[in-house]
């Protein structure tokens, strides 16, 4: 073999070696794990039960169970006992361009009966518990270097002072809420240990700034004697993590396929990114969508499938449903007024819809608000 041969070998093995490294990188399912607080920060402490050091023991657990699974690669925002800001998490999330951001963190009321998890999706609320819930996490900037620069405009203890920043949200909102459902479902399986509270939704800065599908995870009550002890235990500890990982690999498999070389990257919020191919089922009135722009209120995005009854929606009448991906989505009226729309998304929020939103679709197809509004 000559020089030139020899070197064009070396040259196409190089290739091949790159190829396949490239190929290997995009059928990794990316998941960044955020324990709350740190260092000088401890965030809930009750009767010696730490919240940081609980969550940070959490996540780790959580963590070990992913790196066990094939084609998941686990992402840290800390993993000893130091102080991270809250806008550096979600960017340590966004650098990696992970598929999912999980925080997670231990919850505390000054009632201490108060008990229960609580699975948080980004977005608004009018829920006083729920903006109580974000206020504490968010009062977290008051100990970072410059935070009234770096925060310009937001105020910790007015979590409703993040209303301008929250238009993006929809983006990932459905898959961040089937990600939520898997973790809460999860936690019920624990019966008497812990019990479960829900989703919910809550305006975390932390959640804010993460660019992908994101959850924040109250595991339960230090402030409760009986939770708090759970939570500050080993096999509690273990119980968690494991329903919380059992989730994440549940999730994975729904979105991103089983893990085989036939998966693909994505990023499931977006139509042009699913790996799998779409299947779509409406209810009559969502098949017969009339031409023209139009706007709907998104109710729920579930698992679950749900009969379309007023009483199995707080009385509220002409919802429709669209199976897609996998996920039931429930809508509430329809209207070509926008600002009528609006008053339709008050309503569903007073019967109790926090988590609601407005959707827009142009000819059926869905399109984004700010267009419609053009």
């Amino acid at each position: 073999m000559n020089r030139f041969n020899t070197i064009k070998v070396i040259f196409t093995f190089f290739l091949t070696i790159l190829s396949f490294s490239a190929y290997s990188q995009s059928n990794v399912f990316k998941v960044t794990l955020d324990a709350g607080h740190g260092d000088h920060d401890f965030g809930a402490v009750y009767s010696g039960r730490i919240e940081k050091n609980i969550a940070l023991a959490i996540v780790l657990k959580v963590g070990k169970i992913l790196e066990a699974s094939p084609n998941v690669n686990v992402i840290y925002t800390r993993k000893t006992d130091v102080f991270i800001d809250l806008v550096e998490r979600a960017n340590i999330a966004n650098r990696a361009n992970s598929n999912i951001f999980v925080s997670i963190h231990c919850n505390a009321n000054k009632n201490t009966a108060a008990d229960g998890t609580e699975t948080y999706v980004m977005g608004l609320s009018k829920v006083a518990s729920n903006l109580e819930a974000a206020k504490k996490e968010n009062s977290v900037i008051t100990l970072e270097k410059d935070y009234k620069r770096k925060y310009e405009g937001y105020d910790p203890n007015s979590p409703e002072s993040m209303i301008g920043m929250t238009l993006m949200q929809e983006e990932y909102l459905d898959n961040s809420i089937s990600l939520a459902s898997k973790i809460e479902d999860n936690f019920e399986k624990l019966g008497k240990k812990l019990r479960q509270g829900g989703v919910k939704q809550a305006p975390f800065m932390v959640l804010h700034k993460a660019y992908m599908p994101r959850v924040l995870v109250e595991t339960g009550f230090v402030s409760n004697t009986v939770e708090g002890n759970v939570l500050n235990s080993e096999e509690g500890q273990d119980d968690i993590a494991k329903a919380i990982a059992e989730a994440i690999l549940s999730y994975k498999r729904e979105y991103f396929g089983s893990g085989n070389t036939e998966m693909t990257e994505a990023r499931p919020a977006k139509d042009t990114s699913t790996p799998t191919k779409t299947k779509v089922v409406e209810t009559a009135a969502a098949k017969n969508a009339p031409k023209g722009i139009f706007f709907k209120v998104q109710l729920i995005a579930s698992i679950k499938k749900t009969p379309l009854e007023p009483k199995n929606f707080k009385g509220l009448k002409n919802v429709t449903m669209l199976y897609e991906n996998n996920i039931y989505k429930y809508f509430y009226q329809e209207t070509s007024n926008y600002e009528t729309a609006k008053k339709y998304l008050e309503e569903a929020k007073d019967k109790g819809y926090g988590a609601a939103f407005l959707i827009a679709n142009k000819d059926g197809e869905k399109i984004s608000i700010q267009d419609a509004i053009k």
